[in-house]
């Protein structure tokens, strides 16, 4: 695996990360990989290989990703939120 790749898988479940920090059944997301990768690479790559370093970084530079990126980010987001909210009615 090229460290690009590595960076890349990484980053996507840094990003799926945000989501599963409260919903562990959402799935690793291959489009948040497609989308975010050149992101990843050029804003935290100095993070790598720390997951929560490589998210935080990700959430702190939102505003310089790509329009893509910022989309997939921000869907992990309200899925998060949506599955937050369903658990808590559950209960």
């Amino acid at each position: 695996m090229t460290r690009h790749q590595t960076i890349a898988s990484l980053f996507a479940f840094a990003v799926t990360g945000l989501a599963l920090q409260t919903s562990p059944g959402l799935a690793f997301s291959s489009e948040a990989q497609q989308m975010c990768s050149g992101d990843a690479m050029r804003l935290c790559s100095s993070e790598v290989p720390d997951i929560p370093r490589i998210t935080a970084c990700m959430v702190r530079n939102k505003s310089q990703v790509s329009p893509g990126c910022r989309a997939v980010m921000d869907r992990e987001h309200a899925a998060a939120a949506a599955s937050r909210k369903r658990e808590a009615a559950a209960r």
